[in-house]
C-alpha cells in the first residue's frame, strides 16, 4: 500500500529536518557508514589473504626443517582462509548496504523510502508453503496443463 501524497510530503519534510538537525544520524540511516565499514573489511580481508599466501610461499621457499615448514604452511593457510572469509562476507550483499535512490534522484533512508516499493513485494499468506504448492498444482491440473 502506497502512502498518500500528503503523507509523502510530510515524510520528506521530516527527512529534511532530520538531515539538517543531525547529519551524522542521517548518514547512518542511509547506510553510507555501513558501506565504508564493509569496504574497509574487504580491504583488510584482501591484505590478510595476501599475507597468508606470502606465508605459504615462505614455507615452501625457505630451507626449514620439515616440522617448522609444516607449521608455517598450516599457519599461512589458516591466515589466508581467514582473510578470504572476511573479504567475502563483507562483500556478500553489496546492494543491501547501498543507499536507495528515489525517482527524484535523492537518496532516501531505505527504511521508509517514501512508501514506494522498489520491487513488487511478496506478501506472505498465512498458509504453509506445501499447501500453497498443492493449491497451484490443483489449479494447473484443472486447466489441463
Amino acid at each position: 500500500m502506497e502512502l498518500s501524497e500528503e503523507e509523502l510530503r510530510m515524510l520528506e519534510q521530516m527527512e529534511r529536518a532530520l538531515v539538517e538537525e543531525d547529519p551524522k544520524l542521517a548518514s547512518t540511516l542511509r547506510g553510507t557508514s555501513f558501506q565504508r565499514a564493509a569496504r574497509r573489511r574487504m580491504v583488510i580481508g584482501g591484505v590478510v589473504l595476501v599475507a597468508g599466501i606470502g606465508l605459504l610461499i615462505a614455507a615452501v621457499l625457505l630451507d626449514l626443517t620439515a616440522i617448522v615448514q609444516t607449521i608455517v604452511g598450516v599457519l599461512g593457510f589458516v591466515v589466508m582462509l581467514g582473510g578470504a572469509i572476511l573479504a567475502l562476507t563483507s562483500a556478500r550483499n553489496p546492494a543491501a548496504a547501498s543507499p536507495k535512490v528515489r525517482a527524484s534522484g535523492r537518496s532516501g533512508f531505505g527504511v521508509v523510502d517514501g512508501g514506494r516499493p522498489h520491487r513488487p513485494s511478496r506478501q506472505r499468506s498465512g498458509t504453509p508453503f506445501m499447501q500453497r504448492v498443492e493449491e497451484r498444482w490443483r489449479r494447473r491440473r484443472d486447466r489441463g496443463f
